[in-house]
């Protein structure tokens, strides 16, 4: 009765009992036919090495696809560079062409001119809040002496006031100390520039009677015999009649931005010359104020 208990072993010997005539009437078949006995086996080798394969595959992609990046990457590091170095050619190439035409108006400007001028170039600009003062590359040594007109090719920038040996320091006319002969040029309202702070003057001692509005046009008095007669020094930014005073108040703004100049002319001798009725053509062209018209440019009558 012990034969009848169920055991592993006897389930184990009883299925090889039963599969051997299978066994052997499977491989009384043909070769070329289907082995049912093996189609299990197959089909699990198939599958292995179809996920095999896919894996594989997607490994060999992934890699190909992280190759390919890292070649953007770098391709994209090389544009980057060329451009980068094609903008910095571009931006010199830019700032040659500014200072050409800079320099083309300057020479333009000291041909036309019947002034003797010397040439000198911005270096320096005062950081004290007392004075608004620049400096310039000549001195002495180059004929230069206190008391000399500064000049730009858009008009006044300052005058000489203290000079050493290669550089001079040119007192601007939005100093407090610097005084310059004006002339209203639409009306011939004359009075005295004088500085009030960093981008503004005033025009003073003009009689309450006179007309003189928003927009007009400052010019040289010449009386000075520093400036020449008639050459632009500022524009009319608001004017105030003052019931107790018997002149305007009349603030302006410079048409010279000092802090934006960088080559500027020395008047030598400034005596008899007179552009009252002929500005620069710079001066004409360029309108340095918003809201304001720039000066047509006359013929004197022979």
């Amino acid at each position: 009765m012990n034969f009848f208990n169920i055991d592993l072993k006897k389930i184990i010997m009883i299925a090889i009992v039963l599969a051997l005539p299978l066994v052997s009437i499977n491989m009384q078949q043909r070769p070329q036919e289907s082995n049912w006995l093996s189609r299990p086996f197959s089909f699990v080798a198939s599958l292995a090495e179809e996920t095999f394969y896919g894996f594989s595959s997607g490994v060999r992609g992934t890699t190909a696809m992280y190759l390919d990046l890292i070649n953007i990457k770098k391709t994209s590091a090389d544009v980057a560079s060329k451009n980068n170095e094609l903008l910095t050619r571009m931006n010199e190439m830019v700032e040659l062409k500014n200072e050409n035409d800079r320099l083309r108006a300057l020479l333009d400007f000291r041909q036309s001119s019947k002034m003797e001028l010397i040439s000198a170039q911005v270096i320096a600009l005062d950081l004290f809040a007392d004075h608004q003062t620049v400096t310039i590359n000549k001195g002495t040594k180059h004929g230069l002496k206190a008391g000399q007109a500064v000049i730009t090719v858009q008009g006044v920038l300052g005058y000489i006031y203290r000079p050493e040996a290669l550089t001079s320091n040119v007192m601007l006319i939005t100093d407090r100390y610097s005084v310059v002969d004006g002339v209203v040029q639409r009306t011939r309202a004359h009075g005295i520039v004088e500085g009030k702070n960093p981008g503004t003057c005033l025009l003073k001692y003009v009689e309450k009677t006179e007309d003189v509005k928003k927009g007009d046009l400052v010019v040289t008095g010449g009386l000075d015999n520093i400036f020449p007669k008639g050459f632009p020094v500022a524009v009319v930014e608001s004017v105030e009649r003052k019931n107790f005073s018997v002149s305007l108040k009349v603030d302006l703004k410079p048409v010279v931005d000092p802090y934006k100049v960088e080559e500027v002319f020395v008047v030598a001798n400034a005596m008899n010359t007179d552009l009252s009725d002929r500005l620069p053509p710079q001066a004409a062209e360029t309108n340095p104020i918003p809201g304001v018209s720039p000066t047509p440019v006359t013929e004197k009558a022979q």
